[in-house]
């Protein structure tokens, strides 16, 4: 394709000596990014053609396309496509009259920016990103319009260019760039392709790059949910995240008002390797890829979440301030916890079994959830479900409560440790009692708030106290002896000089109903409360000793109990306290807290104990 001689000169309209230093120096960070703007203003050509076309009646019937050509031998990279086309006139008014206030200003206002990108979008620079790669660029370009004059623009990386008449016969543009010396891995078909697929991969116009087509043209958040199987969903995430397991759920979003939203969002299987730190989302703009990393799109407590969003309102180059910042970016916000929550109370209501693997994965995250957002807490609260050491495996709070209302309403009984309290859960299953495991980390935030959102509700862990449906009503009254008391009495007095040297103990004498458990220690609530969230919080200095004040719980049922009384009764004192240590260091080891001074004297003392046998 030849040019006419007539060749006109000129400098690009700026105010400043040279922009492509600027370019060079202020858009280094990610030179790739050329390729995307250049394919971007190719769909953008076709689509204006299209809708002409379409207005005006042309009846147009092309294949509308975007080639990609490589010529290693040339040094050349071309993103030529078959749209809109210009005149000479449009190329001086879009191409040419570029304005910046100064470059002095530029650079001052821009040096700290902490990416570079997005200066490309505020000056409408993405035609002259190419020159980040390219020591010289030409444009080919023939209208649309009846009997127009094709056009050939060049410039070699200096304000000045030449502009001439083309003989070009086909309508549309190519972009011809002649690439630097240190710029040739993109004459590397593989690695134009990975740049195509990172950017370009959801355009919704043929790429080709050496008459093969890269894209998908129509991923399937543009598509109808209804029109969408299970299969396809789980197909797409696997196009998204080649090395991920199946994703627990999707959100297919089409939103319309009060702004513009499209996309599937997927909550994936957690593992050890995933990062829940870090914003997973792919971000686009009228299908073109913006970003995979827009952590102020989603509500904090979702950011595993995956998947694509396609934003058409927000700017190409959006800046993490601009996220930050800007209103519609809450509304989204807002509305993907609204969809969150009422996926989760569909998928609850649903199916219980199918539900209760999937809340193992997600139940963190609604509980932070319900935290941070009242609209959420309202909207899932009554879906939470709670594993149950009852028949009932997995339960729902309002179910528990309506269970338990007879014996002892609103007040949650919980376990944070099945092995630690163990004894304990035993005792609530014995007497046909049940008791919520709440053993996550985030359970001890989210009971003092569900407390905070219910006055009239208490959570009380088992090992707390002892309920008084485990408990024999007025089993120690009788009299016993010659002094007037009571056998309960008589263990209380045993037991509080047998054990009078351990320091913060309170005994307490009651009769359980289960008489296999010969003594318990009883921690005050809110005192464990208090350490467990200052050690959660990091806190510095000394720790609240939690066995600063605590209680043994004496069962006057247990037959240990009862030799210890025998024990004494006949002056044997020495086992009878043996066995009252026994007893106690016993009840510490189900807490886990017994000292290596007194471990060594339980495992002595074990062995004496043993050989009386």
């Amino acid at each position: 394709m030849t040019d006419k001689a007539n060749t006109e000169e000129g400098n690009i309209s700026i105010h400043t000596e040279n922009i492509f230093p600027i370019i060079k120096k202020w858009l280094y960070s990610e030179k790739e990014i050329f390729l995307r703007e250049l394919v971007s203003n190719a769909v953008d050509a076709i689509h204006k053609l299209q809708n002409i076309n379409l207005i005006e009646g042309l009846k147009l019937a092309d294949e509308y396309k975007i080639d990609i050509r490589i010529d290693k031998e040339q040094g050349t990279l071309t993103v030529a496509d078959n749209g809109i086309g210009m005149n000479a006139d449009e190329i001086r008014k879009y191409i040419n009259q570029v304005a910046f206030s100064s470059a002095e200003d530029f650079i001052e206002k821009f040096k700290d920016l902490e990416d570079k990108n997005q200066i490309i979008g505020h000056f409408g620079l993405g035609f002259y990103s190419s020159f980040m790669v390219a020591e010289k660029v030409e444009i080919r370009t023939l209208s649309y319009r009846d009997a127009a004059v094709g056009a050939h623009w060049q410039c070699s990386g200096s304000a000045s260019y030449q502009l001439s008449e083309s003989d070009r016969k086909e309508r549309g543009t190519e972009i011809i760039l002649h690439l630097n010396e240190d710029e040739k891995e993109y004459l590397d078909a593989d690695n134009v392709r990975t740049i195509l697929k990172k950017f370009c991969n959801f355009l919704p116009v043929s790429i080709c790059l050496e008459g093969e087509e890269v894209n998908d043209k129509n991923p399937l958040w543009t598509r109808s949910p209804s029109e969408i199987s299970d299969d396809e969903y789980k197909e797409f995430y696997r196009k998204l995240y080649p090395m991920s397991a199946e994703p627990l759920f999707w959100i297919h979003l089409n939103i319309d008002f009060p702004f513009n939203l499209k996309g599937i969002i997927y909550f994936p299987r957690l593992t050890n390797e995933f990062d829940v730190t870090k914003s997973h989302i792919k971000l686009f703009c009228n299908q073109v890829f913006v970003s995979d990393n827009c952590p102020e799109l989603i509500p904090e407590f979702l950011t595993p979440l995956q998947g694509t969003l396609d934003a058409p309102d927000l700017p190409l180059n959006v800046s993490r301030s601009y996220l930050q910042n800007d209103p519609q970016v809450r509304k989204i916000r807002e509305v993907i916890s609204g969809r969150v929550a009422a996926k989760v109370v569909e998928l609850a209501k649903k199916d219980h079994e199918t539900f209760v693997p999937i809340w193992e994965d997600i139940h963190t995250f609604v509980k932070y959830g319900m935290m941070r957002e009242d609209k959420f807490y309202e909207k899932v609260k009554d879906q939470v479900i709670y594993r149950s050491s009852g028949e009932e495996k997995y339960t729902t709070l309002p179910d528990y409560l309506e269970r338990v209302k007879e014996e002892h309403e609103n007040k949650v009984y919980y376990a944070n440790d099945e092995g630690v309290q163990a004894t304990y859960l035993k005792l609530f299953k014995a007497q046909g009692m049940e008791a919520l495991i709440l053993d996550a980390m985030i359970d001890n935030h989210f009971i003092q708030f569900m407390e905070s959102k219910n006055s009239d509700l208490k959570f009380e862990r088992v090992d707390s106290d002892v309920t008084e449906n485990l408990i024999e009503q007025d089993a120690g009254s009788k009299v016993v002896d010659g002094d007037d008391k009571t056998r309960d009495e008589r263990i209380s007095d045993v037991f509080k000089a047998g054990l009078d040297s351990i320091k913060g103990l309170t005994v307490r004498i009651e009769t359980l109903k289960d008489d296999s458990v010969p003594g318990m220690i009883l921690l005050n609530e809110q005192q464990r409360r208090f350490k467990e969230m200052t050690q959660m919080m990091g806190g510095q200095g000394e720790m609240p000793d939690l066995f600063a004040d605590h209680t043994l719980l004496v069962n006057t049922a247990s037959p240990a109990v009862d030799k210890v009384l025998k024990l004494q009764a006949a002056g044997d004192e020495e086992t009878a306290g043996l066995l009252m240590e026994q007893i106690y260091d016993l009840a510490m080891l189900s807490h886990q807290a017994i000292s290596k001074e007194r471990m060594g004297a339980f495992l002595e003392r074990s062995g004496k104990l043993l050989g009386m046998v």
